[in-house]
């Protein structure tokens, strides 16, 4: 019997997949659990219709994640702290702080996206990845000055 699945399940398939299982498999787990639904026709049309609609999102979150790159990569920004000696900063550098000079450029970017690997703790250049799809990423460069 050919179904549709509205969840994941183990060992048979993805959510949005048409599987087959065996008629009472169905009836006695898959439709009691709501984990799926049989593949009538009108079903069928639904899922390629949500499929469709999906992969026009992704298409669109993919066009903005490449816009907001070339954007990203086409700017630099500055960042002014009080230093120390020998360059050193009174603290570091924070994804906050790199956010907040990016959205005062009308760059949105979640602070959570920014890839901070090395430590900013000095003055001088820095080059920040920031992911910002699943396989789209920005470098940016930061460049810290002392006030």
């Amino acid at each position: 019997m050919k179904i549709i699945l509205t969840e994941d399940v183990k060992k048979i398939g993805k959510k949005g997949e048409v599987v087959n299982v065996k008629q009472g498999y169905f009836r006695n787990y898959i439709l009691p659990n709501n984990l799926g639904i049989e593949a009538n026709k009108e079903n069928l049309a639904k899922l390629r219709e949500h499929q469709a609609e999906i992969k026009k999102q992704e298409d669109e979150n993919i066009a903005k994640a490449k816009e907001n790159k070339e954007k990203i990569e086409n700017t630099e920004i500055t960042i002014k702290v009080r230093a120390g000696e020998e360059g050193k900063l009174f603290g570091s550098i924070t994804s906050k702080d790199i956010m907040e000079a990016l959205n005062k450029k009308n760059i949105e970017v979640d602070k959570k996206k920014i890839d901070k690997t090395d430590k900013i703790d000095s003055l001088g250049e820095y080059t920040v990845d920031i992911k910002l799809y699943q396989q789209i990423s920005a470098s940016l460069k930061v460049i810290v000055e002392a006030e």
